[in-house]
């Protein structure tokens, strides 16, 4: 089924309900949250998928899957998008996902979702039916990858976080984040630890690579990212992104 909203073919007696859709460049789906779990796949282009708990880059190629009755935003920069929606009955202990997380999408899973947008709505068929179980199976063993930017609920820490993710600098000292809630240093890194759940320098690094994705799939050049993030050259950071992603920054620029 392509370009039909979930809320129409919501209650279809199937685990899996597969649905294509275009979104326009720049468009945004406000706060909405599905019944059933959503694995959205971007066949092209760029998403960025925002809750409460985090915001998330998903480059082409890959999916976030979103947890049933969970808020969320996405903005689209020119994206096809192929998602499955599925009941959670069907999640509970098969998929070991329990947050949104960004997920490889490997080649059999990219053709299985291609394949399952053109399945009638209410599949009947055998062989429709092991399509639809093959990729929960492959939907299972997929890795995740550290696509995400988690964020505190505390709001002066909050402010400050969603204030480095528009100018993020890899130097931004945590003393200055400390001065600004008036707190030690040494505070500052107990309070955000527990805020965020890992340190403030892994914070800062994976905010920074984050943000450089989004820039390198948009087509910004390698040594042009590489200093507004605040690095001496492109050589630095590239070797800084690999450690993080396992792949150099050529790897998500468009050729």
């Amino acid at each position: 089924m392509r370009n039909v909203k979930i809320d129409e073919v919501d209650e279809l007696d199937r685990d899996v309900v597969a649905l294509g859709n275009d979104y326009a460049q720049g468009f945004t789906l406000p706060p909405h949250k599905h019944r059933r779990a959503q694995l959205l796949y971007g066949a092209t282009g760029l998403m960025y998928v925002s809750t409460r708990n985090g915001e998330w880059v998903v480059p082409p190629q890959h999916a976030v899957w979103i947890p049933p009755d969970t808020t969320h935003t996405v903005r689209f920069v020119g994206v096809t998008t192929r998602s499955l929606y599925i009941e959670p009955a069907c999640v509970t202990g098969f998929i070991k996902h329990r947050r949104c997380e960004v997920i490889s999408v490997s080649p059999l899973l990219r053709q299985l979702l291609l394949e399952a947008v053109d399945l009638p709505p209410l599949y009947e068929s055998a062989r429709d039916r092991a399509l639809v179980n093959l990729m929960l199976l492959e939907l299972a063993a997929m890795p995740v990858r550290e696509f995400d930017i988690p964020l505190p609920q505390h709001p002066a820490l909050l402010t400050l976080c969603q204030a480095f993710l528009i100018a993020p600098s890899i130097h931004d000292p945590a003393e200055r984040w400390a001065s600004a809630l008036f707190m030690s240093a040494s505070t500052f890194r107990r309070h955000f630890l527990r805020q965020i759940g890992m340190s403030f320098s892994a914070w800062r690094q994976r905010a920074c690579v984050v943000s450089a994705l989004a820039l390198l799939i948009t087509g910004k050049p390698v040594n042009e990212v590489a200093l507004f993030l605040g690095y001496d050259n492109a050589s630095s950071f590239a070797t800084m992104f690999r450690r993080v992603t396992g792949q150099p920054p050529s790897f998500y620029h468009p050729t």
